[in-house]
């Protein structure tokens, strides 16, 4: 008997085996036929105006409250270069990517490149767990706080992270979705005027 149980546990495992092998590449197949382009950014979102969001307009205005409670504008930056970041405390590549801006913004933020890393916090976890990953990443940049995720919306940050090259006259130079690195940073805002 103990033979007989030892043979159909041998040939479930085949067949789980052998199913596993099949499904995967299909689900893996699936996962990466989405592409940005297949993500509509064209839907009618009330009070929304995604057109304004284009490379060499001007990016819009917004004024959020910061994790520190004060209030932002983004036009508070003119005169300097940008990245303005979408993020949230869940987000892995988030999570990569912070470190690198951190370290960035302390070596620029003398040469007049400012970071504006805006919390997608309807998404997110709440301000408890904001405030805990802006210590333990030791963020010194300013961190506005999206509630309503009107902002996220408007600038299309479907994908997080989402980041917004803005120059010295507040128009968008360029558009990065996912984590950048130092020498991405680097490479996105050293021509810029």
């Amino acid at each position: 008997m103990n033979k007989n149980l030892l043979s159909i546990a041998i040939i479930i495992l085949a067949i789980a085996i052998v199913f596993v092998n099949v499904w995967k590449p299909f689900e893996k197949e699936a996962a990466n036929s989405i592409t940005e382009e297949e993500i509509s950014t064209d839907a009618d979102i009330p009070g929304v105006d995604l057109s304004e969001v284009e490379e060499g307009k001007l990016a819009p205005d917004f004024e959020l409250t910061t994790l520190n409670g004060e209030t932002v504008k983004l036009s508070d930056y003119k005169g300097k270069k940008v990245i303005l970041n979408f993020w949230a405390t869940w987000c892995p590549p988030c999570k990569a990517e912070m470190p690198h801006m951190q370290n960035f913004y302390e070596k620029n933020k003398d040469k007049g490149i400012e970071i504006v890393a805006v919390n997608l916090t309807k998404m997110d976890k709440g301000k408890k767990e904001i405030d805990k990953f802006v210590k333990d990443f030791g963020l010194t940049f300013d961190i506005p706080l999206d509630r309503g995720g009107d902002i996220g919306m408007q600038y299309q940050a479907f994908i997080i992270p989402t980041s917004y090259i803005i120059d010295t006259k507040g128009r968008i130079v360029t558009k990065f979705i996912g984590p950048m690195d130092e020498p991405t940073m680097e490479s996105l805002t050293k021509d810029i005027k």
